[in-house]
């Protein structure tokens, strides 16, 4: 079973360090004991988890552009990474029609930087990219997307992303087919947690309505998304970045996502946070004509599951526990590092439960 003291001592390369996914994930790995480096622009919100919970304080953190290959380099070949998680990207399907070019420059030529300084280098073991659910042609079908579904983003972010994965596979298959770097990427569905202040995403938008005092505006009720906890799929790239980095035969293309019955319509979702919240908030249905969006997606994670012997721990009413308290702590000017701490503490806890119980 993986275990997070894999990265006591291991020096970490993180790209988009700065964003919502990446301050969590760093905050997990400097409490694993690792020596993390984080590459990336200035966090893209203001507040934004990464000033709040002062994660500058625990890592070497450099701001720079994914890219600038010469400035990327500098930082990479200074930190000298045993392992490098990838996860810079311009991530909001919105902005991806408002500027394509830019996200097309950053999602996809950032990703062909980071790999040219991974080919370049002798101390990488391990490289992880970080992509979406969003990778797939979807067919508005019932079922969930594997991994050997056709990828076809439909919109300039999506898309993008499918573009990375063919980056990715085509550097792995021309540079390391020796096996001298594991290489995978991880599809995850739509994340949850405290933290999250990004434009256009509806946990943010509820956070900020009720900060307001205000109903919160559901642009598109009806749409279905696999929605998890943002621990589930940071547990899951740590687990695969340190597995592949043991043994080659871990690496490969990998769905994370919840199971079923965390499928959530995005109605139902925000009544979830409204029932948690409480204080008689209420939201109203909206459509603004905005841009193509998918109607319903969904993973299909079972070669996750089958390969690793992983599974979801937290559902959805736990994790909407875990964002309502995580924002009313930092509403109220509380401690948000330490229940950060507290909630990671909370969710690796249940693992470890689960391997005493395998044990048994």
């Amino acid at each position: 079973m993986f275990d997070l003291s894999f990265y006591k001592g291991k020096s970490v390369f993180v790209t988009g360090h700065t964003g919502f996914k990446g301050s969590w994930l760093c905050k997990v790995l400097v409490n694993a004991g690792a020596q993390v480096t984080g590459y990336s622009l200035n966090p893209p919100t203001s507040p934004s988890l990464f000033e709040v919970a002062r994660i500058a304080a625990d890592i070497r953190s450099v701001i720079g552009d994914i890219r600038d290959y010469q400035a990327l380099k500098a930082a990479f070949d200074e930190a000298q990474p045993e392992i490098v998680m990838h996860l810079a990207a311009q991530p909001i399907v919105r902005d991806s029609y408002n500027d394509p070019a830019y996200t097309y420059e950053t999602n996809v030529m950032g990703t062909v930087n980071i790999l040219e300084c991974v080919r370049n280098s002798t101390c990488v073991k391990s490289f992880l990219n970080v992509t979406t659910d969003k990778v797939y042609l979807n067919k508005e079908w019932a079922w969930g997307y594997r991994e050997n579904e056709e990828l076809d983003g439909y919109d300039p972010y999506s898309n993008s992303k499918s573009c990375s994965e063919l980056v990715t596979r085509s550097y792995e298959r021309s540079f390391f087919s020796d096996g001298h770097v594991a290489i995978s990427t991880a599809r995850a569905g739509n994340v949850i947690g405290g933290g999250d202040f990004a434009n256009d995403r509806i946990i943010p938008d509820c956070i900020r309505a009720v900060i307001k005092h205000e109903d919160i505006i559901v642009r598109n009720p009806y749409s279905t998304r696999p929605y998890q906890h943002v621990l589930e799929p940071l547990y899951v790239y740590l687990m695969i970045a340190a597995m592949q980095y043991e043994d080659g035969k871990y690496a490969g293309y990998y769905n994370v996502g919840p199971d079923d019955v965390d499928c959530f319509q995005t109605g139902t979702l925000v009544d979830l946070f409204v029932s948690q919240w409480g204080e008689g908030r209420k939201w109203i249905d909206r459509y603004d004509g905005g841009p193509h969006e998918a109607n319903f997606l969904k993973l299909d994670c079972s070669k996750l599951k089958a390969t690793f012997g992983w599974k979801p721990h937290w559902n959805l009413d736990t994790a909407m526990e875990m964002v309502v308290e995580w924002s009313k702590c930092w509403i109220s000017g509380g401690d948000v590092r330490a229940h950060m701490d507290k909630e990671i503490d909370a969710f690796l806890s249940v693992y470890i439960e689960e391997q005493v119980i395998d044990k048994r």
